[in-house]
Formats: structure tokens, sequence, C-alpha cells
């Protein structure tokens, strides 16, 4: 892969100061491709904070906000102000903080879910299309090279006609013994309905697993039946989600997402059940897809190996030099500085960059949200997906 950006593209951020991982993880993914400069941030809503925090990073000080509208009205005023901003922050944050920088005519790069309010997401998507400007979210694990390559093939029909999607996102670190005090769950903002949105497990992973199914399927249920719950004592928010999917084309779906799952890490796999075929992944081995031809063999593809536009435009370096989740954070990043220098230019979005997750998508991901409440609520029937 060959970096043929016309130039580096100026970056800020909001939030994602000292101390955050995720903050950290964004401005790697932008280097990685070397299409993007971190030149200003909010990065704390104190002033001191988001001073240090900048010079950790090297900012030039007169570039170090506290108030992310400041930092909007002040960069758009600048000959030299950035191009796009990258919004780290905690979910209530998303949608004000992409508003001020969508009025201002500033691209944007968001951490997901989109809001804590479908409301909020509508309003965006109608924002960045009325500005004409990019708004990519980070639904991080589409950029892998083997994830793009499985859609590749559901689209192309190697599978045949999808029958079944079994998707599961399960993480233990809320079952650890300090994650269950009661100081902990009253002080983390994954708790807070306030500053998290009326879910917790299901905003922060769930809607992973819900984009991932659709990306790879290509297909959106009409109807889901769901249930949430609390295994954590005093947790307001959910830590467990278990839910039924109905497709329009008879296919059936499970989606289980789960931050009490004991033993497991960061374990999202994916299965795709076709008339023909079957396809499997698993994000802690990302190098690799399984696909099981009906009464064949099962048959490991490797990333590097695959003959396919997409996991070849999403491919670093060479087979059997792993690849992982800072990989696929930065092919994000690269989608997204394709597709502004293009729009900057009047060109059409390259096809090998069309893949990007947008605002629409993070739509998508709070009608999601919204139906799993409304089952929940409602003794877990099956309700339909509106939009």
């Amino acid at each position: 892969m060959t970096n043929t950006m016309p130039r580096r593209l100026r970056l800020g951020m909001v939030g994602g100061g000292q101390g955050a991982f995720i903050g950290a993880v964004h401005r790697i993914a932008a280097r990685l491709d070397d299409c993007y400069e971190v030149v200003a941030g909010a990065l704390s809503g104190d002033a001191a904070r988001s001073r240090q925090s900048g010079a950790a990073i090297r900012l030039d000080p007169a570039r170090c906000y506290a108030d992310y509208r400041e930092m909007a009205r002040a960069e758009a005023a600048r000959e030299d102000g950035i191009d796009v901003v990258a919004i780290v922050t905690p979910n209530h944050l998303h949608a004000p903080v992409a508003t001020a920088f969508l009025e201002a005519g500033i691209h944007v790069i968001c951490d997901k879910p989109l809001g804590i309010a479908l409301d909020e997401g509508l309003a965006l998507a109608a924002l960045a299309r009325a500005r004409k400007r990019v708004f990519a979210l980070t639904h991080t694990y589409t950029g892998y090279p083997m994830v793009r390559h499985a859609r590749e093939l559901v689209a192309s029909g190697a599978v045949g006609e999808v029958r079944m999607v079994h998707v599961e996102y399960a993480q233990d670190w809320m079952a650890e013994l300090d994650k269950q005090d009661p100081a902990f769950q009253a002080a983390n903002w994954h708790n807070d309905p306030r500053r998290a949105g009326p879910t917790g497990c299901t905003g922060d992973i769930g809607t992973h697993a819900w984009h991932i199914a659709g990306f790879v399927s290509g297909l959106q249920p009409s109807e889901l039946l769901a249930e949430l719950h609390a295994f954590t004592p005093n947790r307001t928010l959910d830590d467990h989600l278990q839910v039924m999917l109905r497709y329009p084309n008879g296919a059936r779906g499970t989606l289980w997402a789960s931050q009490m799952a004991t033993g497991c890490e960061n374990a999202l796999k994916l299965r795709v059940f076709g008339t023909e075929a079957s396809l499997a992944f698993d994000q802690e081995q990302p190098n690799e897809l399984w696909l099981t031809p009906q009464g064949s063999c099962a048959q490991r593809l490797t990333r590097g190996r695959v003959s396919g536009a997409a996991a070849e435009a999403a491919t670093r370096i060479p087979n059997g030099h792993p690849e992982g989740y800072l990989e696929a954070f930065a092919q994000l990043y690269r989608d997204a500085a394709a597709q502004i220098h293009a729009l900057d230019a009047g060109l059409p979005v390259p096809p090998e960059v069309a893949w990007l997750p947008t605002v629409e998508d993070g739509v998508g991901g709070m009608r999601f949200i919204d139906a799993v409440l409304a089952s929940h609520q409602d003794g877990s029937r099956w309700v339909p997906l509106q939009g």
C-alpha cells in the first residue's frame, strides 16, 4: 500500500486527554498511514488539564482549548484551521460536539454510539447532508481486511441466500471484583444514563455487534425481541443483552452481548449461514476467516492470501505478519481521509473507501437501541425496526 493523499489533513480532537485509552488509539490510527497531523484539541473541559494534555502530544498551547465550541469557532476562522475533528468523549457529548463542528464546516470522525437519543442522530445526519461534510463513525471492526472480504463473499453469492446470522460480543471486564464495588458503579460514566444514554452494554458493545452483522450479511432485520439484564449489584444500566432477529427474506438471527462473560477478553464473533456455505470470523484471530461450503471441508482463508479488492485495499503488510486492532482503526481513518480529499476536490468517492461507516450507520445503531428498549420494557415482545 502506498499513500497517494495530496497532503496531510489537519486533525483536531475533542476528549482523549491524559489517561484516556481511546484518545491515544485515535491518534495512533490517524498517524499510521501518514494521512493526518494532530494540530489542535479540546482534550479536557478543564483548561489546565487540556493544556497539559496538549503539551504531552506537542500541540501549540494557543490551540489547546477548554471549550469545544470555542475550538470550533477559532479553528474555522484560521487559514490553517483543522479540516476534521475526532470526537472521543463520553456518549452524551457526541451529538453537541459534532453539531458545533459541522456547523463550522468541519468534517467529523466520531466514536459510537452516535448519541444518546435517536432524535440526535437524525438531526446530525440531516446536518451532515446539508453541510456536505464527511461524517465517519468508528465501528472499528469493519476495518479488518477479512471482515471486508467476508462482506465481499456474501455479496458475490458465495454463501448463497443468507438463512441465519449469529453475532456475539463477550467481555468480562465488568465482572472483575473492583468493578462490582458500588463506589465504582456510582462514579463510572458507563453506568450513568445522563452520560452513557439509556443503555450500558447495549450502546457500548451491542452496537458493534449489530453493525458488523449487517455490514457482512448485507441484511437489516425487520423485527427483534430483546432482553436486557444487569448481573452487577447496584447497577443502573444493563451489562448483558440477548436479542432474537427476524429478517425480511425469512432469515433468522441472534445477537448476544455481555460485559459479564467470565474469561472472555474481547470476543467479538460472527457467523453467517447461507444455502451454499457458511462464514465464521473471530475478532481475536482477525487475520483469518473460515469458509465452509455445504458438504465440504472448512477452508481457512488468511489475510494477504485471499484475492479480493476489498481485502487488498485494507491490507498493509505481507501475509504472515499479523495486522490487528490498530490497523483496523487506521483503515477507517484512511478511508475518511480519502473521502474528505475527494469531496473537497469535487470528485466521486473512490470505490475502495466507500465502505466507511457513516452517520447513517450511527442512526441505524440508535434505531437498534430504541427497539431493544421498547421490546425489553414491554416484556420482551417482538417489535418492528423503523427506518
